[in-house]
């Protein structure tokens, strides 16, 4: 945003503030629910009980440190006067879904540092995880293309 333009939104900053919180919020409800509430794995299973519980600690305090950060810039957005809905939750979609499709592709399976859960045939679990984030991830992408055609010269008011 320029001081030539105060009502045009800082998208950039935008986009960082919704990545930043999508992120963080993603993981944090990934590591609040499965777990600590379900105990269905850590986020390193591959050693021991105080490995994977040291793991989960540091993944807690990335994703809260990526929420914090996310939502400070998300206030100096707002302060600026130039949040743009859209905009914000489009970028926090897309890394909402983005962090659980890399979750259950890379985490889950080529890197084998977790399943969803261990004792049970994982297809199922794998379909849900990795789908729902990939639903998640393109309604992201949609709700950012909508609130760019909006943005561009010429297009009409909301």
């Amino acid at each position: 945003m320029t001081a030539a333009d105060p009502g045009r939104p800082d998208r950039r900053r935008l986009l960082v503030s919704g990545l930043l919180f999508g992120l963080g919020a993603a993981g944090a409800i990934d590591e609040i629910v499965f777990h600590q509430l379900l105990h269905w794995h850590h986020f390193y299973d591959r050693a021991s009980g105080a490995a994977g519980l040291v793991s989960d600690g540091l993944l807690h305090a990335a994703t809260w440190s990526a929420t914090v950060a996310g939502l400070a810039l998300l206030a100096d957005v707002r302060r600026r006067r130039s949040f743009a809905a859209d905009t914000w939750w489009g970028a926090v979609l897309v890394a909402a879904g983005a962090f659980q499709v890399w979750d259950g592709v890379v985490h889950h399976k080529l890197l084998r540092l977790h399943q969803v859960r261990y004792g049970v045939d994982l297809t199922g679990y794998d379909l849900a995880w990795i789908g729902a984030g990939a639903l998640v991830l393109v309604a992201g992408v949609l709700l950012l293309r909508r609130a760019r055609t909006r943005s561009a010269p010429g297009a009409p008011a909301p």
